[in-house]
Formats: C-alpha cells, structure tokens, sequence
C-alpha cells in the first residue's frame, strides 16, 4: 500500500479507536485510500472515527477512499444503516 493508504485492522473495536483516529490524522493534507479487506469486525466508535474522517477529507477537498472491503465490514455497515463503503447513511444517498 502507498504512504497514502492505511490498512484496518480485524478487529475495529473500542482499543482500536484511538490508533485509528492517530493513523488517520497522520496522512491528512492528502488523498488517502483505506483497505478494509482483512476487517471481519467494525464497531460504533471506529466506524465514527471513519466517517468523520471522510468529512474531514471532503472538507479539505481530498479524496477518500474505501478501495477494498471484506463481506464482514459490508455486512457491519448495513447494520448501521450505510448503504456501502462510502459511509454514506442510506438516506443521503436516495437523494
């Protein structure tokens, strides 16, 4: 993966906030990719730090992807009513 690109982890639990808002913050000020291919388990606070990730980065006018995901993290997002891995709630996007 590029110095553009972080790799999540298995688990995205509460321990995995943290390191993941610190990951984040070090590759703002550019386009940024997000493999989410090994996650099997996201919860709240992590798909939180995410999202408002990706409001930070369209507010600086900065790509930011989500370029691979698991069936696992798909199926998480449906959970939280996310319609897919762009962290969009389903009722942003029907508009």
């Amino acid at each position: 993966m590029s110095d553009s690109g972080l790799k999540l982890p298995a688990v995205l639990d509460l321990n995995a906030a943290a390191p993941l808002r610190s990951d984040l913050l070090a590759l703002r000020g550019g386009p940024v990719e997000i493999d989410a291919s090994q996650v099997q388990r996201i919860g709240g606070l992590c798909l939180q730090v995410l999202m408002a990730a990706k409001a930070t980065w369209a507010n600086d006018g900065k790509p930011f992807e989500i370029v691979s995901t698991s069936a696992p993290f798909l199926e998480s997002l449906k959970l939280f009513g996310l319609v897919d891995p762009s962290l969009e709630p389903a009722q942003e996007r029907a508009s």
